[in-house]
């Protein structure tokens, strides 16, 4: 089969373009034709190289794959040739305990597609049935790809981490991002006043149909100081963060008394200085969020289905471009998902 695929850690320019084994199907396991990829930092970290992190090699990245089922094995009975599905990101086996609670990503054994196993930047993946999920005919393979990953973890983070209440004030950094874009949609839908960043005015008008209350162009306005004007110097009750050094900081002081801050990542880097002050005199809270559950991934589905969360898709590379849509996303141009049409 054609991928794209790594065989040593760098720049954009380890990706390759070319063939690959084909996956094995075992038989629990489902063969999927992959339609649709969408693109996550996720990516561009295992391209690098992630620290404590076992990435197979040569490696296929990719975590979110929407296409057709062209195989089952002999114990996998849920699906057929030829149906319209998406698999699950996140995956842990589920007898295990964590899987039982619907506490998958707090397993030792949790697993994502693309990091610790072989992605969908590839014509064909393989998974166990139990990550496969149906879906409609309502959106494109490129609409669905968009939606597991990004929109997991900001549900994860608001909902079951942060447990954001109607009426609350949040601070979602990057509208524009795919997972800022699915945040601002959840927030929304959870009945919070919503506050957004975007790098570029051009992103105003689009974060403001996601439903942002108010949006904050951050390279032209202190964000913290615009939040203290819109809450009358009290702060939000609630801080999505996502981005790492450049926002941690004024991220404490934009927060209410009380207030928490659940971050999932660091775009811009994995450490930064906080002045504890800030936490204990104001006793602030914050959360740490990976991913999230198979259940809450249905969950998120039902919300796409209802027309609460809709995709949001920012431009639509073949899968020979690889290198070109990672390079747009590490530019920050982007607003919504990068999608990879595979076939």
């Amino acid at each position: 089969m054609q991928a794209v695929f790594f065989e040593k850690h760098g720049g954009r320019d380890v990706l390759k373009y070319g063939e690959f084994k084909d996956p094995v199907v075992g038989p629990n396991d489902v063969l999927v034709e992959v339609k649709a990829c969408a693109l996550n930092h996720l990516d561009i970290w295992t391209r690098q190289g992630l620290p404590g992190v076992s990435i197979p090699l040569p490696h296929i990245p990719g975590s979110d794959v929407a296409g057709v089922v062209l195989e089952c094995g002999k114990g996998a009975k849920r699906f057929k040739k030829g149906d319209r599905v998406l698999v699950s990101p996140g995956q842990v086996p589920g007898h295990l305990p964590e899987a039982l609670s619907a506490r998958d990503s707090y397993s030792p054994d949790f697993q994502i597609l693309g990091l610790q196993t072989q992605g969908g930047y590839a014509e064909r993946v393989v998974v166990n049935e139990r990550f496969v999920i149906g879906v409609t005919d309502r959106y494109s393979f490129e609409e669905w790809a968009s939606i597991p990953l990004a929109s997991l973890t900001a549900y994860h983070m608001l909902v079951t981490r942060a447990e954001v209440k109607a009426g609350e004030t949040v601070l979602v950094h990057a509208a524009g991002s795919g997972i800022g874009a699915s945040a601002v949609q959840i927030a929304k839908f959870l009945g919070a006043t919503v506050y957004t960043t975007v790098g570029d005015f051009k992103k105003v008008s689009r974060a403001k149909k996601l439903g942002a209350d108010e949006v904050i162009q951050y390279r032209t306005e202190d964000f913290a100081d615009k939040v203290k004007k819109l809450t009358g110097g009290r702060g939000v009750d609630v801080v999505f963060e996502h981005i790492g050094p450049e926002t941690w900081p004024k991220n404490l002081t934009a927060l209410a008394r009380g207030g928490r801050m659940v971050t999932c990542g660091a775009t811009s880097g994995p450490k930064t200085e906080i002045d504890i002050r800030y936490l204990y005199s104001k006793q602030l809270n914050i959360l740490g969020s990976y991913m999230g559950s198979l259940a809450e991934l249905h969950e998120v589905l039902k919300l796409v289905e209802k027309g609460i969360l809709n995709p949001t898709i920012d431009q639509i590379f073949p899968l020979k471009e690889a290198a070109k849509a990672q390079e747009r996303m590490e530019s920050r141009q982007n607003f919504g998902k990068i999608i990879l049409k595979v076939s």
